[in-house]
């Protein structure tokens, strides 16, 4: 099941794609794609709804982020081997963890501000999951219970906020726009194995980011057992779990984007997304 919120930001409605291609309204159904939508609960009754039966939303309607009222937005860092090579740094012996603001979520396709003073914006396709029951202490085996489904985040970046402005992380990671999700939140029943996705990024139209989530040195599972050692992970919470190799930082010599540029990337069996950057 493919899961949609549609509609103006701010404004948007539940929904789900259905087989025919057409968007389904679920407005009807449930109040919204949020952490009771996805709940076990919740979701054993949206799979049960007769999708054909909901009215049909006109093509072209704006996407928003397919997950509403998102109480945490967790990343991971240097969790491709052969991205913390083009990094110049190590793999961790645990994984990174940071933080990005939640008023940094967008929708898949809209517009990707270049912060005031931006010098380093920068790209990263990366695998989202969502957590649809509450978890804390949980083991390796039964991690997997605690998922959703998953989608798409590119975990865009500003790399002179982010290294060089002293501090944590979050303040390259956090400004408005800086986490286009979707286009849709596709159930975990849709997804045999997390661990053997393609991704890729274009900017521009050239290709700049190839890769498989095999590569990944912490998979799903064991972020989720490993997260919920620290901190409750509640339904609705997002984990986008790092980037392969490409980014323009690690680039010789290093690219960075541009208001005018246009990015295009992409998950297999998780659509794609489209944003043009522009200036704050």
């Amino acid at each position: 099941m493919k899961l949609v919120r549609y509609g103006e930001r701010g404004a948007e409605k539940p929904g789900l794609l259905h087989v025919d291609g057409t968007i389904r309204d679920l407005s009807r159904v449930v109040r919204d794609i949020d952490g009771k939508a996805l709940s076990d609960e919740g979701l054993s009754k949206l799979f049960w709804t007769d999708a054909g039966k909901l009215p049909i939303i006109p093509e072209g309607v704006r996407l928003g982020a397919p997950v509403a009222g998102v109480g945490k937005l967790i990343a991971i860092g240097l969790n491709y081997a052969d991205h913390a090579e083009e990094a110049g740094l190590t793999v961790p012996p645990e994984p990174v963890v940071f933080m990005k603001a939640t008023s940094a979520i967008c929708g898949p396709d809209d517009d990707v501000e270049a912060p005031r003073g931006s010098e380093k914006l920068d790209w990263e396709v990366e695998l989202a999951f969502v957590i649809g029951t509450r978890a804390k202490y949980v083991t390796l085996e039964d991690a997997m219970d605690h998922v959703a489904g998953y989608m798409i985040c590119n975990d865009v970046s500003e790399r002179s906020f982010q290294i060089e402005r002293s501090g944590q992380w979050v303040k390259g990671k956090s400004h408005d726009t800086f986490a286009p999700l979707g286009p849709w939140l596709v159930t975990k029943d849709e997804i045999k194995d997390p661990q053997a996705l393609d991704l890729w990024l274009n900017v521009n139209g050239v290709r700049r980011q190839t890769g498989t989530t095999a590569t990944m040195v912490y998979g799903v599972a064991f972020l989720v057992h490993y997260l919920s050692q620290f901190m409750t992970l509640e339904p609705g919470d997002i984990i986008t779990t790092g980037t392969p190799p490409g980014v323009g930082m690690g680039s010789r010599p290093p690219k960075f984007l541009h208001a005018g540029d246009v990015i295009e990337l992409g998950i297999t069996g998780l659509g794609s997304q489209r944003q043009v950057v522009v200036q704050a």
